[in-house]
């Protein structure tokens, strides 16, 4: 069993992205893959802009709010990162989370959830997949994308799938759980291999 972390990359107020999260999270706490599914806001964590000193593949954190971010994405077997599309690319506050942290990403699955509008959020995942491929990370193929996302939020503000957006978040998630299994040796220290 592993453990999932799902990242809402949009901090703006008002955002549509907030129903977006809310269902996919619950919608993986109810796939069998994942012990625990572990929901972060990135408007809530609140991570200033990155005033660490030293590189982070040092992982020398000086300031509390690195090192709890860091403990939470260490704790992190896969992730799925929940994007809006900004100007053909990904949200400002999202590349200054993953900026944050090195080590702790590698060897680790990334699936993403994007919405916007005609393109569904799909631009924003072109330019996400280099900078995760840089930390070590493996973008799986599955991807769930929201086109027009308004069409899919109610007057509660709720999001309410179609079984297309449904099927493509359980086809994620299943798959985001094969390549965290097949990556899990690449995460175990090499000491803990040769000692057995």
């Amino acid at each position: 069993m592993s453990r999932l972390q799902v990242i809402l990359a949009s901090t703006r107020p008002g955002r549509v992205g907030l129903p977006v999260f809310n269902w996919f999270v619950e919608r993986a706490e109810r796939h069998s893959a994942f012990e625990a599914v572990d929901g972060v806001d990135l408007a809530e964590l609140g991570l200033p802009f990155m005033d660490e000193p030293n590189h982070p593949r040092l992982r020398r954190y000086e300031h509390q709010h690195t090192k709890d971010w860091s403990a939470r994405v260490e704790a992190a077997d896969a992730f799925v990162f929940v994007t809006p599309e900004y100007n053909h690319s990904y949200s400002a506050p999202l590349k200054n989370a993953i900026d944050f942290l090195h080590n702790e990403w590698a060897y680790k699955p990334v699936g993403f959830a994007s919405y916007g509008g005609i393109a569904a959020g799909t631009r924003a995942l072109q330019a996400l997949k280099p900078v995760v491929a840089a930390l070590r990370m493996t973008p799986v193929v599955e991807a769930v994308n929201i086109p027009f996302v308004g069409q899919f939020i109610d007057e509660d503000e709720q999001f309410r799938p179609n079984d297309v957006l449904d099927q493509a978040a359980e086809a994620m998630l299943s798959e985001l759980s094969r390549v965290e299994s097949a990556l899990r040796p690449l995460r175990t220290p090499a000491s803990a291999t040769t000692s057995a």
